[in-house]
């Protein structure tokens, strides 16, 4: 095993699907994925201020037409 796996830890979420769903099409759009996503929101969060108090007030999850 790499020391890169050593270092990932495996968690379990649940998301909303109607998310999800756009999420996944947008990954295959953008060649993105979730993992990406997670490692740079949780770095944001934890190093940028702005970014957490965003994050932390976001509540609206409907998405636009």
């Amino acid at each position: 095993m790499t020391q890169e796996k050593k270092d990932m830890t495996l968690t379990s979420v649940k998301v909303k699907s109607d998310l999800f769903d756009e999420f996944k099409i947008e990954c295959v759009r953008r060649k993105f994925s979730f993992q990406k996503l997670a490692d740079r929101s949780l770095h944001l969060y934890l190093t940028d201020e702005n970014f957490r108090k965003q994050i932390n007030s976001h509540t609206d999850l409907t998405l636009k037409d």
